[in-house]
């Protein structure tokens, strides 16, 4: 028994009621008799409220459900009736009264809580079913004024949900239609409902509000000039699924996705067919999407590891892939693919041709028939994974988050487009005309390769990569070994500065035809000779694409 509990009971004989309360609370679980309900968010609410009226609890309620659910034959108290204190000022102002806030937080095991209810006629609320104004929908419709998403932030309902969670020892607080069926199953079978239920769901209500003011947060950072980096960040993250295993089978995994976002991305696909995807596959195909998504042209993109294997633009979709898959067949057994189009019949043709196996695939949408052949034929019907994203808009910049142990790291995500104004020919020989796609295509696939980066592209699809060597002339030599005697007559493009000659050397050894590369060494000039000496032309961006 609490001290406070015992030294009533022992020494205010003359209050027969209080202690006689005080004694029921001490000796039973408090039960449920009263509740208080204002939602934004009708789902469910009738049935809920029906089951708590069949366990003879008592529903207060504001105006507005107060009617929907009068309209449906369930009984409620205005709030406005008990508190004595009329809805003003368009609803602003309803139920911020002590009577609603002491019925929520007085402590029922506290004598002074107890003695200041029953002096001020506050009577008990144990149940607070409330949720927000649509102020996120609001702000997401096209055409709001700046007004109408101001009066959509809730002031009242985060007070009342806060108040519950923080007196869970003795009130319930439901925030989600999902928690009706729970809290009814408890208070049938104990009358109440238990204390790990509360304090589940106190946890669930704080971070509700954290998330509801961290969305008007954003807003009014969005309408300020101020810096994208503000002094307090805060990430909203909601689990959408439990994941098989990690990176590794003995690592436990979930993926999550900003609620806010509803761009054409991996995580917002539909799954068409097929498993659910693994950690990995989830990287790989984010990367292979980013790829494909880059280039104008119908194009594809194959990745391996959360590296481009293979990548092609072309004409047509089925060629595109083509290309794409003959840059590294081998590498390409076991990758997942992306694309910027339709995927058509032709081009699941070319997918389903002998030798082949791809775990996954994403794409704007898929054909019927596509799919049909995608999905029925031996050996994929049970394995391949298909991902309908939709239509690919041009990507705005966004920030990018890398955690550390104990932090983060936020960039400006790389989408960076090649600035051709400022792009300069270093070397005295001149590019040909017949090289700037590909040089501008090798230039596209270097920023999404580990650094340090190497790739050789000709005919505007990549057919060697050197990725995440500390060396630069390491993934230099592994691009060219890569790409074995189709080197000669490519386009080689670096991420970052040449730092000595010797990269040179080997490509001109390869038969690489030009070179594109930021520039920026202490030794350009070195480099730049070597390129003349070979007769190599080269290009200098003043743009850097690591990619660590």
């Amino acid at each position: 028994m609490p001290p406070s509990v015992f030294w009533l009971l022992s020494h205010s004989s003359n209050d027969i009621r209080l202690v006689r309360k005080l004694s029921a609370l001490v000796s039973e679980p408090s039960r449920i008799r009263r509740a208080l309900i204002s939602c934004s968010d009708k789902l469910g609410l009738v049935d809920f409220a029906a089951g708590l009226t069949a366990a003879g609890i008592q529903i207060l309620s504001t105006g507005g459900t107060r009617r929907h659910l009068e309209s449906h034959g369930i009984d409620a108290i205005e709030v406005a009736q008990m508190t004595n204190f009329p809805e003003m000022m368009d609803g602003r102002v309803k139920t911020l009264h002590p009577k609603i806030f002491g019925g929520i937080l007085g402590r029922r095991d506290n004598v002074g809580d107890l003695r200041s209810m029953q002096d001020e006629g506050i009577p008990s609320i144990d149940l607070v079913v409330v949720n927000l104004y649509p102020f996120e929908a609001t702000i997401n419709r096209s055409g709001v004024s700046r007004d109408e998403a101001i009066e959509q932030i809730d002031i009242g309902g985060p007070s009342l949900i806060r108040a519950a969670a923080k007196n869970h020892q003795w009130v319930t607080v439901a925030t989600r239609p999902e928690q009706y069926s729970s809290i009814l199953r408890d208070i049938e079978e104990l009358g109440t409902t238990s204390v790990s239920l509360r304090r589940r769901l106190a946890g669930e209500a704080f971070a509700m509000t954290a998330a509801y003011d961290q969305v008007i947060a954003d807003y009014f950072r969005s309408e300020s000039a101020a810096s994208e980096f503000p002094p307090h960040m805060t990430l909203r993250l909601e689990r959408k699924a439990h994941l098989r295993y990690g990176e590794n089978p003995h690592q436990k995994a979930a993926v999550y996705r900003n609620p806010r976002d509803r761009s054409a991305s991996v995580l917002n696909a539909r799954h068409i067919h097929g498993r659910e995807l693994s950690y990995n596959n989830l990287l790989d195909l984010d990367s292979a999407l980013s790829i494909a998504r880059a280039f104008g042209q119908p194009a594809a993109a194959v990745v391996k590891h959360n590296n481009p294997c293979g990548a092609a633009t072309c004409a047509k979709l089925s060629l595109a892939i083509r290309k794409a898959l003959d840059g590294d067949p081998v590498s390409a057994f076991g990758s997942v693919l992306g694309f910027n189009r339709t995927v058509d019949l032709e081009t699941a043709e070319i997918l389903v041709e002998p030798n082949r196996f791809i775990e996954a695939i994403v794409a704007p949408d898929f054909e019927a028939g596509a799919v049909g052949v995608l999905t029925t034929r031996p050996k994929w019907r049970d394995n391949v994974r298909l991902m309908q994203v939709g239509r690919l808009p041009t990507i705005e910049p966004e920030l990018s988050v890398r955690f550390l142990t104990g932090g983060a790291l936020v960039q400006e995500a790389d989408t960076l487009p090649a600035i051709h104004t400022q792009w300069r020919t270093v070397t005295d020989v001149p590019v040909a005309d017949a090289l700037w796609d590909d040089i501008h295509f090798a230039w596209e696939m270097v920023r999404h390769v580990k650094s340090n980066a190497i790739v050789l592209a000709r005919d505007t699809s990549l057919v060697g990569v050197g990725a995440g060597q500390m060396s630069r002339v390491d993934s230099v030599e592994i691009s060219i070994r890569k790409a074995g005697d189709r080197s000669a007559g490519c386009v080689m493009a670096s991420d970052a500065f040449f730092p000595f000659p010797d990269s040179i050397e080997a490509a001109a050894r390869a038969g690489v035809v030009a070179i594109v590369q930021p520039g920026g060494s202490r030794r350009d000039d070195e480099v730049i000779a070597a390129c003349n000496l070979h007769r190599i032309p080269m290009v200098f961006t003043g743009a850097r694409h690591f990619k660590h």
